[in-house]
């Protein structure tokens, strides 16, 4: 599975999770970790504004731990909203050009 973080400017960190390794909290705050290093490293201007981060509500984003970690970075979720049918807005940009290479 491929994790694909970005923003207006591009994309930011693609973060590859092994087959068969199970997606839980302590493993997405190690993304998490990831992304905040790229986000230093790509937009050093970024390091005195916020940073606001859309993702959806499965539970591993919505762990304690995982709203912990980003509040202590500083970071503001974007509520997405409950059992919604749509996807991020940002995703129908993406899956057009993954299904090309498929």
């Amino acid at each position: 599975m491929t994790t694909v973080f970005w923003d207006m400017h591009g994309v930011l960190l693609l973060h590859y999770t092994p087959p068969n390794e199970t997606v839980n909290s302590a493993a997405y705050q190690t993304t998490l970790k990831k992304l905040q290093r790229a986000v230093e490293r790509k937009r050093p201007q970024m390091s005195d504004k916020r940073v606001l981060l859309l993702h959806d509500n499965a539970r591993p984003h919505t762990a304690h731990a995982t709203v912990n970690l980003l509040e202590e970075g500083g970071w503001e979720i974007l509520e997405h909203p409950p059992y919604s049918l749509d996807l991020a807005p940002s995703d129908f940009h993406l899956f057009p050009n993954m299904k090309k290479h498929s």
